[in-house]
């Protein structure tokens, strides 16, 4: 066969076998957002009614979480090439996920040792879920205006600080009485909202220090 007649689709698919097609991880990291946003909306309306109903569907919230973190791992393990660092990838999904696993381990924790929300429980989880909106916000605008990014993962880190105030606060007040048992048991649940925001915080540094890369 002349050169002339061989096809433009074999060197294409030669081209793109040397070079594979770079996936989209910021619309990947942006769908991860969105799930994690969703199940902490569901936390939020779990510590507002504490039905089981909205637990069972956090628990199957964090079965799909660990699908899209698997299938985004998967995805960076086999990229030839990323439009942002592969540690930053990496810490991002990886936290990401552990946000929905502390807001699964939350209630599911509440049910075992019966305990019912309470006005902090609240308090925080609405804080998380306005920090996770920020996220998603922020990583929606990375490709194409990442200083506006920069300013959600503030907002993100901002929401963290309220819950940290919430917990110290919820501490407080719970240390003043004498039923010790019903004091660990509850330290265990702000403990576990507490580390969701810790983990939210880390995906808004990561965040930032993408902006900071690319700009």
């Amino acid at each position: 066969m002349s050169e002339d007649n061989v096809s433009p689709s074999i060197f294409r698919r030669l081209f793109e076998r040397v070079f594979p097609k770079m996936p989209d991880f910021f619309t990947m990291l942006t769908e991860q957002c969105q799930h994690v946003a969703h199940t902490t909306g569901l936390l939020v309306e779990y510590m507002e009614t504490g039905e089981s109903r909205t637990g069972d569907q956090i628990r199957q919230d964090e079965h799909e979480a660990d699908r899209i973190k698997v299938r985004n791992l998967h995805t960076l393990n086999e990229a030839f090439s990323t439009p942002i660092d592969r540690e930053d990838l990496y810490r991002a999904i990886i936290d990401l996920d552990e946000v929905v696993n502390y807001c699964k381990t939350t209630v599911s924790e509440m049910q075992v040792l019966q305990l019912a929300p309470d006005k902090h429980c609240l308090e925080m989880a609405m804080h998380i879920k306005l920090g996770t909106d920020a996220l998603v916000a922020g990583f929606t605008r990375l490709a194409k205006t990442p200083v506006e990014a920069a300013v959600e993962a503030d907002t993100a880190r901002k929401a963290e600080r309220r819950v940290e105030k919430c917990y110290r606060r919820a501490i407080a007040e719970l240390f003043q009485g004498d039923d010790y048992i019903h004091m660990f048991k509850r330290r265990e649940i702000y403990r576990h909202l507490s580390n969701a925001a810790d983990r939210m915080a880390n995906c808004a540094n990561t965040l930032h220090d993408i902006v900071v890369k690319i700009c």
